[in-house]
């Protein structure tokens, strides 16, 4: 491990921040309640389709999904499809999977509960 040089403009290794939007908020607290949501999507693309809900577009969840999951906080598993779900609103899409949160996302939404944050 590095020491800390105190040069943080080109470090970031030392910032314990997470910056959360408004749709990702709303996507862990639903996660948190529920422990498995579906998601799909097509064979030859990996953008995630999220349908439960439709506060906001099918495009901006996407992008919720995909952020949420490279900032460690969701797994998307196309391997692991719900059981006993009715996928029928994603028939369009041919890959059906599931997402939940990671440990991380876990520890945020706890973070975030006691906080009295939620989305």
């Amino acid at each position: 491990m590095a020491s800390c040089n105190h040069n943080c403009a080109s470090c970031g290794g030392c910032a314990a921040t997470l910056e959360l939007t408004e749709g990702e908020l709303e996507i862990l607290g639903l996660l948190a309640q529920v422990a498995f949501l579906p998601v799909a999507r097509r064979p030859d693309d990996f953008v995630p389709v999220f349908l439960e809900w439709d506060r906001r577009s099918r495009e901006e969840y996407s992008l919720i999904l995909q952020c949420l999951e490279k900032k460690g906080l969701i797994s998307l598993d196309y391997d692991k499809p719900l059981a006993n779900f009715d996928m029928s609103a994603y028939a369009g899409w041919k890959v059906h999977g599931s997402m939940a949160l990671t440990a991380r996302g876990q520890t945020v939404t706890e973070m975030l509960d006691i906080q009295g944050i939620d989305g």
